[in-house]
Formats: structure tokens, sequence, C-alpha cells
């Protein structure tokens, strides 16, 4: 049960005065929680912190105020001059003078009266906002207050700036935030003493009060003490609930598996090349979780083309020889198939059953694929998710290989392996993470690095061009197809949108048609299975040797004779995803070109990557730089796949805290891992506030 002291945070938005449902869509537009499920509620407007501050100390004059900055003036008002009638025009202006000089207070549309009551002639008034200068005379438009110098106390010195959306009136959203930061209760202190101390952290109160009335500039700066306090707040919330959701995985019994090694040494010796130092390295890790009695949940990192899946294949021999069953899940129908391609000649020599089961698989087909898993004749599956959602029953699954795993949620994942006989666990990604996301996205998870590429591949050799080359390019690439090499053309779109000026798969088709003939094909996500199946057959073969593709292909498609890759406007991409892209080619003996299209002018973002892109084939290196240009968010791809990003943290701003959160976790959690103890009930009211409730539930469950 949540701590009833929450619950005038949780109330819906719509309960705050000002707040109705047209607003509380705007205002859902810009708090950073995750919505998809749920109403915003008052601790999320807690949670929207500012990103930025007014800064109404500067009191310079009017003479001495420089255009375009944002002052406060002490003015006496002089004297009032409206619009003229029925020309609306024509501003109403008010002139207002100090010890410097004069200025023109500037209203379009004004409510004369309004005016007269605000401004009254003879007063002293305090007005804040940007200074204009036309032609000699400064003027101010629409000053953001106006206050009375006996009301002057009123009025923020330092004012909070919140991210906006169409529609939103900073006003409107400011009153929001208030109303809600006045819902907080005192809270239980569920932080470390010692840490608060050596940290300099304040109150969780004092904290959120700091960042949302701030006294100077600093206060909002991701840098502050109370800015920390609260990422680590959230980090240890993340933290304790991974280290919950693991320990449940954990708990269920696993089984040593261990088998004579006849199958894996059958394996290694049907393999038509050597293993590399880091993939024997990996797989002794493997070997050496699954002969313990706990299951194994690791993370198998590796970049495109370092030979993870040859890795996970003896992996599920493994399993098979210790009297069990495999299976292998991939985020999409072409890589399952592909996986299923490249692993079956050699399972099936070595005497091992194998099927591929997807939506694809019907009828009497599937009954029989649905059967043989049942009783155990197939040893080891591929497939999509599918494998796990429907009436799919396995005689003894003991290895569940699960590969991309940024594409599917992590916590459903683990939930997933939590309803049956729990399988030993195996995460494969090709997405070279940093070591501070690995923690924030999968905890403490076990990790294995592959670092080098097979024996035998060449490095890719990347180049930038702007689009006024493209007919230079495409001359190149009839060349090369005159040769017989395989080219990649990658476009961002399907199909023509006008909002977006962006080449689109299909129309980059129709345009090159005239040049390569029969020789060019065309995939994406938008075909039908067998289309895209057959298109890529047709690439893979050879009868054609171009092929148009969205970025379907960023994942795991094979074709090793593929030597050019030509990726139209790079700079829209994300430097993880260009990176996968150009993994596609480099496969083979041949060396290898990846051609960078761009639009100019380039952003400092865009020219940075695309520098990085030219610079570096690591993976990691490359990873990293990512995490620096774009945020945590977008690398886990979570912006797609449901799992929650951060509202307070900034991964960049606050890495160092997450170890110590993780430290913190699991030393919480050896010494009270019911949380019953004052600690552990005050980190109980923490994981509500952060939306953490599946890590309370598990509590409940244990």
């Amino acid at each position: 049960m949540r701590p009833s002291l929450l619950d005038p945070l949780f109330v819906p938005i719509t309960s705050l005065a000002g707040v109705g449902p047209k607003i509380a869509d705007l205002i859902a537009k810009v708090v950073p929680a995750d919505l998809s499920d749920r109403p915003a509620r008052a601790a999320d407007l807690v949670f929207t912190l500012p990103n930025s501050v007014i800064d109404r100390r500067n009191r310079p004059g009017i003479a001495l105020a420089p255009s375009g900055a944002i002052v406060t003036l002490d003015v006496t008002v002089d004297r009032h001059q409206p619009a003229p009638r029925g020309n609306k025009s024509v501003p109403y202006r008010v002139y207002a003078y100090d010890d410097t000089g004069e200025i023109a207070l500037t209203f379009f549309h004004a409510n004369a009266s309004w005016l007269e009551r605000a401004l009254p002639v003879g007063e002293e008034v305090i007005v804040s906002g940007r200074m204009e200068w036309f032609n000699g005379r400064p003027s101010m438009v629409h000053p953001d207050h106006i206050a009375r110098k006996s009301e002057a106390e009123n009025l923020p010195l330092v004012e909070p700036v919140y991210p906006l959306t169409a529609g939103l009136s900073p006003k409107v959203l400011r009153r929001a935030v208030g109303q809600a930061l006045e819902r907080v209760p005192e809270l239980p202190e569920w932080q470390d003493a010692e840490l608060m101390r050596r940290q300099t952290f304040p109150a969780m109160r004092d904290a959120l009060n700091r960042i949302h009335h701030p006294a100077d500039p600093l206060d909002v700066s991701p840098d502050s003490a109370a800015w920390r306090r609260l990422a680590y707040d959230e980090f240890l919330a993340g933290q304790i609930s991974l280290a919950l959701v693991r320990a449940t995985v954990r708990k269920l019994s696993g089984r040593p598996l261990t088998g004579d090694g006849k199958l894996i040494a059958a394996l290694k010796n049907a393999l038509p090349y050597e293993l590399t130092r880091s993939q024997i390295e990996a797989l002794a890790e493997i070997d050496a979780d699954l002969q313990k009695p706990e299951r194994m949940l690791r993370l198998l990192q590796g970049d495109v083309g370092s030979g993870k899946t040859v890795v996970a294949l003896l992996s599920m021999a493994r399993a098979v020889e210790a009297g069990g069953q495999a299976a292998m899940m991939a985020p999409t129908e072409i890589l399952a198939r592909q996986h299923f391609a490249s692993i079956a000649p050699l399972a099936e020599k070595v005497g091992l059953r194998i099927a591929v089961l997807t939506g694809r698989e019907k009828g009497r087909e599937r009954a029989d694929i649905l059967a043989s898993l049942a009783d155990g004749e197939i040893n080891i599956v591929v497939g999509t998710h599918a494998l796990f959602q429907e009436t799919v029953q396995f005689r003894d699954l003991a290895l569940a290989v699960i590969d991309e795993q940024h594409r599917f949620g992590v916590h459903q994942r683990l939930a997933m392996t939590a309803k049956g006989d729990a399988p030993d666990m195996l995460v494969m990604t090709a997405t070279p993470i940093p070591r501070t996301l690995v923690l924030t996205a999968f905890g403490d998870m076990d990790v294995s690095r592959l670092t080098e590429k097979p024996a035998g591949r060449q490095p890719i050799r990347t180049i930038t061009l702007p689009f006024d080359r493209l007919d230079e390019l495409v001359g190149r690439m009839r060349d090369a197809v005159a040769e017989g090499q395989k080219v990649y053309w990658i476009c961002p779109l399907v199909e023509e949108s006008e909002e977006v000026e962006l080449m689109s798969a299909e129309e980059r088709f129709s345009s090159l048609k005239p040049v390569f003939g029969d020789r060019i094909g065309l995939v994406h996500g938008r075909m039908k299975g067998a289309e895209k199946d057959e298109a890529m057959r047709a690439f893979k073969e050879g009868e054609t040797r171009i092929l148009i593709a969205t970025t379907v292909i960023e994942v795991g498609v094979d074709v090793p004779d593929a030597t050019i890759i030509v990726i139209e406007h790079a700079e829209r991409f994300g430097l993880a995803q260009l990176h996968q892209l150009r993994g596609r080619v480099g496969r083979g003996s041949k060396a290898s070109t990846c051609a960078l299209l761009y639009k100019d002018p380039l952003g400092e973002t865009a020219k940075r990557r695309l520098s990085v892109m030219r610079e570096t084939e690591d993976g990691f290196r490359i990873a990293e730089e990512d995490l620096k240009l774009r945020g945590e968010g977008e690398l886990l791809g979570t912006r797609q796949s449901g799992t929650p990003g951060f509202q307070v943290a900034r991964i960049e701003a606050h890495a160092d805290l997450l170890e110590i959160a993780r430290d913190d976790a699991r030393l919480l959690l050896n010494r009270d891992p019911d949380l019953k103890s004052e600690r552990g009930q005050a980190v109980r009211t923490l994981l509500y506030l952060f939306g953490r409730d599946e890590a309370v539930r598990l509590l409940r469950a244990g």
C-alpha cells in the first residue's frame, strides 16, 4: 500500500486550481514522467524542474540598460497615451521616468481601465522586462511584472523558466507547479546521514523549494547541491528497484547446467574459423555462471560483427548438453530469420534440432513446431517475442538468449522470466553501452564484452560528402557495381512527406532505377514479410547489386560481400545508429567504405557526430561520445521502448552519483532485504514517489 503521506501528491493535476482538462493535456506534454499509462499527477509537476532563470537583480536605471537585457526599473509614472479610437494597430503607451531618463511602456490590444489602475499617474512603480531601444529611445513591450513600490516584496527577483509547449503560458504552468509544491509533505529521510553530510545534500523538501524558488541562477544548475540531491534520490530508487527485480529473478531457483563437453567440442570443430580471445573469455564467464546453482543474468556486449551469435550458439549447446532446451529471441522477424539462417547449418552438423517460430508460421507447420517444443524434440528455437507470449510450452527451457535488449523493456523482460521455470538468461546487445548506462538500465548485471573483430575483417573507411556532390557519388557507385561490388543505400523515410524534406527510399529508388536498371532492389518497413525476404535474398545472391533501404537493416542483416554503404541525411541520425548501420559492411575480407551524405549547413552537434564517425570504429568510444551529445534516454532507445528515462537525473552531469547509489542500494538490501527497518520504511516511500511500485510489489510477493 502506498503510504497515505503521499496521497496529496498522487492526485490528478486537474484537481489543482486553474487546471482544466485542456490545460492538463498541455502540461502532460512538458512533464518528464512517462505518462503512457496514466494521467499526470501533482508529483509529476514537482519533478518538472526549471531549465533556466530570469534574473531581475539587474537594476541599472533606464539610460544604462542595454538593449535585449532583462532589467528591473524603479520608475515614476508620468502620463498615459491611449491608442486612437478605432485604430487597434497602434499600441497604448505609458511614459515613466527615473533619474537617468524616460521610457515608454508599450501595450498592444490593451485594456485601458486595467492599465490606469495598475499604473496611476504620479505613482512610484517597479517594472521588469526586456529592454528595447528604437532610434535612441528606450521602451519595454508588455513588462513581465508591474508592482507598486509599496508591494514590491511580491516580485520574484530570480524567476524560474520552465520547459513550455505551444498554448501553455509560463504563468499558468508556474502557478500549477507552485500548488503542487505546497502539497509536498514532511517526508521521512531515506538517505544515509553520512552521505548527506559528505555530499552537502539538503532535505528533499528544501531541495525542491530551492530549485523552484531560486535565490540565484546557480540554484537551477544540475550541479547544485539541491539538484544533485534529487538526482541521487532518483538513482537510488532505480537501483533498489532493479536490485529487487534481480533478487526475485535469482530467487527462482536456478540449477547447475553441466554437460560432457562433446557437443561444444563438435561445434568448435565445425566452425570455419578460430574463436577470438574475447569470445573465449566470454564463453568461460558464461560457462562458470551456468555451472552455478543460481540463475545466470549476463549481458553480452559486442560491437557489430564481433561474433555474439556464435557465443550464443555455444552457450545454448551447453544448455542442451545439460538436458535442457534453449530459446533465442530477436526484436524483429528479419533478424530472427537471419539468426536462424546463420546458426542452423552449424547446429544441424552436430545433430541439434533447431526451429524458427515467428508470427509467420501458421497452421500445420506451427502446430508441429509447438508439439515438438512441448515434447522436447526441438533443442533450440529462434523467434520473436511471440515465443513467450502465446501458447508456446517448453518441455524444459534452461537458457533464454535475448538479442538487442534495449528494444525490449528491461522490467518486462525480467518479469517474463519470472513466470516459467526460471531459465538462465543471456542478454546480447550490439549497442555498446557505457558503464554508467549499463548500471541504470540493467542494474548490477554481470557484463561480458567482445572487443575484437573476427580475424580477417578489414577496417571500414568512412568519408563525408555534402549533397551537392551526389552526382559524383552516383558515378562512383556505377563503377563499383560494374566491378561486382554490392552497395547498401540508406534513406531516412519510406515515402515523401511534405513536412520533412528528406529523400525517401521509394523516391531514391525511382531516381536511381534509370542508372542501375534491374540491378537495384528496395526494402523498407512497410513491405510484407515475404517481399522483404525476397528483396534481401536477391541482394544476398547478387541478382541485385544495390539495395535501397530504410533503417530496417540497422540490426543484424548479414551480407558478407557488401562493401559499400551510403547513408543519406547522415546528420539526422544519432551516433549509435550511424555506427550500427556502418557495421553492415566490412564483414568479409574486402576493404569497405561508408559514405555519409549530409546537407549543409551542419549544426555543431551534427558536425561533431560526423567527425567522430570519421575518427573511430570503436563502438565503446562512440557510445561515450553519443552519451555526451544526446543524453541517456536516446541512447538506450527508451524513447521508443517505454523503459523510463530519468525525470530529474542527467547522466552527463550526475554519473558520479550512480556508482554510489548502486553500492548504497546493495548495502541496504544486504542488511535489510525486506525494507522493514526505519530507513527501509522510508525507502519504500521513495520507491512510490518515483513510480517504482513494481519493486514494492516484489517485496510483498517475495
